[in-house]
């Protein structure tokens, strides 16, 4: 049966018979006994459980008006998929809880990591010249998000930790021993009640673990991406930088060819200037020379900037091909970041 309620908060404590502080809105998470009353605070999602009916506070525009209407009433009387149906109703009312906290914070994680991958696949990409602003500024919101995810994660993850680290605490928080000794024996299973909490509380604590290792793999790979974005300018600024070497090195090969020219061009009296076929010998003289001094540069340049030739292995090692793999993606990061041409990345 589901009814609301409105109540002041003077008249709810005292007919619970709990303090003032325990129905004091904070956004905290905690799970404390009162009295012979459950206290569970999720951030903005407040219940009071007691071995009878589960009390949720101030639910009013926190969007769980459809979790209370077609979930929690089916959840409590066991008629979904939850372990505890067997149990009394504060286990049931427990899990009902965590179960809507873990699944809101999967929900959560399931609508970062498509955008997060999304943005990421439109990054790191070797043809991009320049990386597109409004994409860093949605990694970056989204990287805020995931951020803020972890925290809550390890915030409820911590929680769950603080009552498996006590045992007194896990007996508390089975009410029924306390109002009905006979309901607290063994369950069916051979497994008395208080462990039972305890698996409860555990199997949420690993799907929180579950659940905060794949948002450490999310940002694991916005790191990586982050590197190879890094890496890609690199290689791209340093073609830019070669290729103004070699165009710089060109026209030092052809202004010192000039020279021949400008000597020429001082009008000075020689046996030279008569004979017709003298121009075209020594343009051609100027031209040859540039373009070889031009060569001779490039090779110059080449062999002090090519990468060495990767040491021998010998043919024992040759064997272990996943090894060998790794030793490549070394050698082509680290030539890369001491400026390789596209060309020789590309061969590598």
């Amino acid at each position: 049966n589901i009814f609301m309620i409105e109540k002041k908060k003077t008249e709810l404590y005292q007919e619970l018979g709990l303090q003032a502080r325990d129905l004091r809105f904070q956004h905290v998470m905690s799970i404390a006994t009162r009295n012979n009353r459950i206290i569970m605070r999720m951030e903005f999602l407040k219940a009071v459980i007691t071995p009878e009916f589960l009390l949720i506070l101030d639910y009013r525009n926190l969007s769980l008006e459809h979790w209370l209407l077609h979930e929690l009433a089916s959840q409590l009387a066991g008629e979904g998929q939850l372990v505890t149906y067997s149990l009394p109703f504060e286990f049931r009312a427990i899990e009902a809880i965590l179960q809507y906290w873990i699944s809101k914070l999967q929900g959560r994680l399931n609508t970062l990591q498509p955008q997060i991958l999304e943005t990421l696949e439109a990054l790191v990409d070797p043809k991009l010249l320049s990386v597109d602003r409004s994409k860093l500024h949605i990694l970056l919101q989204n990287g805020k998000s995931l951020s803020e995810l972890e925290t809550d994660v390890k915030v409820f993850k911590e929680t769950i930790l603080e009552i498996l680290d006590e045992e007194e605490v896990i007996e508390e928080l089975c009410l029924s021993k306390w109002t009905d000794p006979q309901v607290f024996e063994e369950s069916t299973s051979g497994i008395d009640h208080a462990e039972e909490m305890e698996l409860l509380l555990e199997n949420y604590y690993r799907q929180a673990e579950d659940l905060l290792n794949e948002a450490r793999e999310l940002r694991v790979l916005i790191d990586d991406s982050e590197s190879i974005i890094f890496i890609n300018l690199d290689s791209h600024r340093n073609v830019m930088m070669r290729l103004n070497l070699q165009l710089t090195m060109g026209t030092f090969s052809v202004s010192l060819f000039g020279l021949i020219g400008v000597a020429f061009g001082m009008n000075l009296e020689s046996s030279l200037e008569e004979d017709p076929r003298i121009f075209w010998l020594v343009t051609g003289i100027m031209f040859l020379g540039s373009g070889l001094i031009w060569r001779r540069l490039l090779s110059f340049l080449g062999r002090h900037l090519d990468p060495p030739l990767p040491p021998h292995v010998p043919a024992a090692l040759k064997k272990s091909q996943p090894a060998a793999g790794r030793v490549d993606i070394k050698t082509s990061l680290k030539g890369e970041t001491f400026g390789l041409s596209r060309s020789t990345l590309t061969n590598q």
